[in-house]
């Protein structure tokens, strides 16, 4: 079958701003020092499926810049615009609608667009495997992560134990404490929700006739009005009245005909300013320094410049950011909150810096 290749690309990254705003999200940024966030994805992606079937699901607000940003790698016409955010649900089911109706069934193989992947080689090797099992089980797919450490911030995805590399999901479960997830990495039967998705375009739909019925009846009248005159007045019209639901919730935990295939690639989700560890090299004090900088006694920071020079004295495990516009200074344990900061600026009103 055809495989097709579909890059979500829809998220805000309010955890990286001021970096990160609502028409330059975080997949739209350089954080390795080598290309673009989406890019790199692309490029990945590209290796199992051809960049002519590769589809980027990304906001309207950011789909400019999206074509411009991805000229010559992916189709114009296989950006997908959201009008508004509707989880991935919305989101992979548009997708697979769009592949259905325009260019015929096939393996849908689905990516964040924000993961760093270090060995990228092992990675196709695991989206092949995982390619074969959803075209002959003609099942739902995912990829697993085998953990490295008790995390915390990511769901995990308990197995059952065959031997084989395609194992048969038992169970998903939310983002555990540390002494729940310490049990479940010591049983070996977890994985973690690394959110990549494989399956056949048409089995996906039928599951959410099946567990989405609202949804699905929404993403058939988008359907119907494809390659017609009326479709975008329709997508408007409708998208933004779509549940919004993960697609973990909505049919992956419904579903009793669910896979994994555990992978071990330096996979690492880039999902806020302390993962800049990963993607450069720290000094000999421990500091990620972008840009132009001067540390003084400074130990196991985190410094961003965009142009001013950043100089630091005396600081230890603290984040700073500059911008042309904004400056953010945190400790290296709040990271996660740094979206508080986009929601204070939302009720602020301060739309020049969203």
């Amino acid at each position: 079958m055809k495989i097709y290749g579909v890059i979500m690309a829809g998220g805000g990254g309010t955890r990286f701003w001021p970096l990160s705003r609502q028409t330059t999200p975080k997949q739209l940024l350089n954080l390795s020092g080598k290309d673009l966030m989406v890019n790199e994805a692309i490029d990945r992606l590209s290796k199992t499926a051809s960049k002519d079937n590769i589809f980027i699901v990304t906001n309207e607000a950011q789909v400019s810049k999206m074509l411009q940003a991805t000229k010559g790698r992916v189709k114009r016409n296989h950006i997908l615009s959201e009008p508004s955010a509707r989880n991935t649900a919305a989101c992979i089911g548009y997708a697979a609608m769009e592949i259905v109706k325009k260019y015929g069934d096939g393996i849908m193989v689905i990516t964040p667009s924000d993961a760093y992947i270090k060995n990228e080689e092992e990675f196709t090797r695991v989206l092949g495997v995982a390619v074969r099992a959803a075209e002959e089980k003609d099942a739902l797919v995912t990829v697993g992560i085998t953990p490295t450490f008790a995390a915390t911030g990511y769901g995990y995805i308990k197995f059952q134990k065959s031997g084989e590399e395609v194992l048969k999901v038992l169970e998903f479960k939310e983002k555990p404490d540390e002494q729940t997830a310490k049990k479940y990495v010591d049983s070996g039967e977890y994985v973690w929700n690394s959110g990549m998705f494989i399956w056949k375009a048409s089995t996906i739909l039928k599951n959410f006739e099946k567990y989405l019925p609202n949804i699905y009846s929404d993403l058939v009248k988008i359907g119907n009005a494809m390659d017609t005159s009326e479709e975008f007045n329709v997508i408007d019209k409708i998208y933004p009245k779509i549940e919004s639901i993960s697609i973990d919730y909505g049919i992956m935990e419904k579903s009793s005909d669910v896979y994994v295939v555990p992978g071990k690639f330096g996979w690492n989700d880039v999902g806020s300013f302390d993962m800049l560890t990963v993607l450069h090299e720290a000094d000999e004090n421990g500091n990620v320094k972008i840009g132009d900088q001067i540390n003084v006694d400074t130990k196991n920071c985190i410094t961003y410049s965009s142009g001013r020079l950043v100089a630091t004295i005396g600081l230890e495990n603290i984040v700073v950011i500059e911008t042309g516009d904004a400056v953010l200074v945190c400790d290296k344990s709040k990271v996660q909150d740094v979206k508080k900061v986009v929601e204070q600026l939302k009720k602020d009103r301060r739309a020049e810096l969203l």
